[in-house]
């Protein structure tokens, strides 16, 4: 028998208490300083109204592995409460306590946070290990996170499947959906696509264990014929699509611009989102440009998902 042991994987825990707020603007730093899972949890008592009150404050807690970083990574965030210190300056100041744990419960920790829920008029998006009884005009996608992004309870992931849905169950001059799905995370935008009748949908993202578990999620919803699946850099994808949806962050969406409308065939769909509102001028200012013309625009909260399609090419007589 062997009896060498694996060495247990450590974490840092980033555990910070503030007005709710500053949550989503929270969770969202986080995600882009590279935590590997974010979660936040309200201290009102049990009962209470779910309708946040001014005064109210929830945690977030951030998980990100243990390494030479770490303290990179804190003063980073400290710097970062510093700013919403500044510009908040009548909401009470975040706390911040920190720890270094071994094997966090993953599984645990998505299933406390992680319900069923109708994102929108026919999809809802559930758990793998929770039971729905969806109605007859349901599309039900399942998804099991892992460690990745995408689960359909954040805003910027919400929004782009309502979008998806809109585009794909009114624009029937189309015949075929080829889609890309930019930074697929657990893969539930691609596969969302696929079950609203996409036929060539192809999914990327730059961590290996994203694509992996989209690999799985896309198995368990039985798309998998239907869906490529790419552990890469956006740009070297080379096919042109006609639906291309990349729920990312500002900056990374600024960087990749030139590159997705290349990829946009004349007439098609271009859905991004992962937008705070104070990011939306920049974004206007290189997206709202020809050849890309507003087709709508979903807020909720302080979250913006754009939708703009291409202008098809003009013949020249």
């Amino acid at each position: 028998m062997n009896m060498t042991q694996k060495e247990p994987e450590k974490w840092l825990k980033i555990e910070i208490t503030a007005a709710v707020d500053l949550i989503d603007a929270l969770s969202n730093f986080l995600e882009e300083t590279g935590a590997q899972g974010v979660f936040s949890e309200s201290l009102l008592p049990p009962g209470a109204s779910d309708l946040p009150q001014q005064g109210d404050v929830e945690v977030i807690q951030a998980f990100f592995p243990a390494d030479v970083r770490s303290e990179k990574r804190i003063y980073a965030v400290r710097k970062y409460l510093k700013s919403l210190e500044e510009i908040f300056p009548d909401v009470d100041a975040p706390t911040l306590a920190t720890e270094i744990i071994s094997d966090p419960d993953w599984g645990e920790q998505w299933k406390k946070y992680f319900k069923p829920i109708r994102v929108c008029k026919n999809i809802v998006v559930k758990p793998t290990w929770e039971r729905y009884a969806p109605d007859s005009r349901d599309i039900v996608v399942e998804i099991d996170p892992g460690m990745a992004f995408g689960t359909g309870q954040h805003a910027s992931t919400r929004m782009c499947m309502e979008a998806i849905e809109d585009i794909i169950l009114k624009d029937r001059s189309v015949s075929e959906w080829t889609v890309l799905d930019v930074g697929c995370g657990t893969g539930i935008l691609g596969i969302t696509a696929a079950k609203m009748g996409a036929q060539d949908v192809v999914c990327v993202d730059n961590d290996p264990k994203a694509t992996e578990i989209a690999a799985q999620n896309a198995v368990i919803n039985e798309v998998d014929g239907r869906l490529r699946i790419f552990n890469n850099d956006a740009a070297q994808i080379s096919q042109p699509r006609n639906l291309i949806i990349a729920n990312l962050t500002a900056k990374l969406l600024l960087k990749l611009h030139s590159h997705l409308v290349r990829l946009l065939m004349p007439g098609g769909y271009l859905v991004i989102s992962g937008i705070i509102e104070s990011d939306v001028p920049a974004i206007e200012e290189h997206f709202m440009v020809a050849p890309l013309v507003k087709h709508s625009v979903l807020t909720e909260k302080e979250w913006v998902c754009c939708v703009l399609k291409k202008n098809p090419a003009v013949m020249k007589s």
